[in-house]
């Protein structure tokens, strides 16, 4: 069977990594008997740079059309300077708004063979780090309504709208109860109801939709509460379901203490049609065409997308294992070194991995 995926290479090293990305669908094809299309399109910079548009209509035509769309990175110092509308980031934000995504996956995953690497203090490792942030993706603040720069009593006055309706929460609420279901079954809702109406609202709905999943065990944290125990115990933590602003922030934090944002994958899903698959990592302009990327996240994107987006499990286990086995076997990109391991460049460690697949 015919599978369509869309090529979102971006900025930066977007099209270094996204190259390694491709690779290992193209052996994963091979491996299962497979057909994959590849459509390449424009989004971020680079379509900015184009057709003065950092999503062009055609992009969002090919990603309709897609069966799943790979992104790699938008956005650099560049272009800083342009108009709010023309920014990279607007490409992204607006992608996810066209495909309905309003759903974000982010696991971090503290794996063995990286242990080493992690921020946290040993004995606060060894307890493991092994959660997924489940984060609304279009709505919050970044898309509320009204929003602008104005002048008041003399003064600039910039304002934004936090606002949610109950079934944006009800929506979000069950993919992070869905998601639990297949893990430990432990949800964890993030706001700050003590001082926000919008927050406790949210809290009324999950609590509503949690009569609907006994199995799972649920608890409240406020946003400032979380982003310490993050740091303090992240063992204690399951699915993390939390609103699009404070899932921006909490979710690099949970990804960082890893050791590398160049090991985590992302998912953002719909109701229907296609998903986004991304790295978390931005487009590193500084090492761009220089063949230092760790490609390893669009790796296990792409093994999101196998998973989430085509429903290839065997597929995805057969990536996933293929880059533990590529670390077990000692190879690093320079985010990730460690002594006594061998250095590669970003297409050498995309090619290690094909090769264990």
């Amino acid at each position: 069977m015919q599978k369509t995926i869309c090529l979102l290479p971006g900025d930066g090293i977007g099209p270094e990594i996204l190259a390694q990305g491709v690779a290992v669908l193209k052996a994963v094809a091979q491996k299962f008997g497979h057909d994959f299309l590849f459509e390449e399109a424009l989004i971020g910079g680079a379509a900015v740079d184009a057709v003065d548009d950092p999503l062009p209509a055609a992009t969002v035509e090919a990603c309709r059309r897609a069966d799943a769309v790979f992104l790699a990175a938008v956005g650099g110092p560049r272009w800083d300077g342009l108009a709010p509308e023309k920014r990279p980031e607007k490409g992204l934000l607006r992608i996810r708004k066209e495909l309905g995504l309003f759903a974000n996956l982010r696991p971090a995953l503290l794996l063995p063979e990286l242990a080493g690497a992690c921020l946290l203090r040993a004995d606060v490792a060894a307890r493991g780090l092994d959660l997924i942030v489940v984060r609304e993706l279009t709505g919050d603040v970044y898309f509320g309504e009204p929003r602008g720069v104005e002048m008041r009593n003399g003064l600039r006055v910039g304002y934004n709208t936090m606002i949610y309706n109950e079934e944006e929460v009800r929506r979000i609420a069950r993919v992070a109860f869905e998601t639990a279901r297949q893990r430990r079954k432990k949800v964890c809702s993030v706001e700050k109801s003590n001082v926000l109406e919008c927050s406790r609202l949210w809290k009324e709905v999950v609590l509503e939709v949690h009569k609907d999943y006994a199995d799972v065990e649920l608890s409240h944290m406020y946003v400032d509460n979380a982003a310490m125990q993050l740091v303090r115990d992240p063992s204690q933590f399951d699915v993390i379901l939390t609103g699009n602003i404070f899932g921006d922030i909490l979710s690099d934090e949970a990804s960082v203490i890893t050791g590398s944002l160049g090991m985590l994958p992302s998912a953002s899903m719909g109701a229907s049609g296609p998903g986004l698959f991304e790295p978390i990592h931005g487009s590193a302009p500084d090492i761009a065409g220089q063949d230092k990327a760790n490609p390893l996240a669009t790796i296990l994107s792409a093994a999101m997308l196998l998973r989430l987006g085509l429903h290839m499990g065997p597929e995805a286990d057969a990536v996933e294992n293929a880059v533990r086995q590529t670390l077990r076997d000692g190879y690093r990109t320079g985010d990730i070194m460690e002594p006594g391991k061998t250095l590669l460049g970003c297409a050498a460690m995309g090619q290690k991995v094909v090769e264990r697949l």
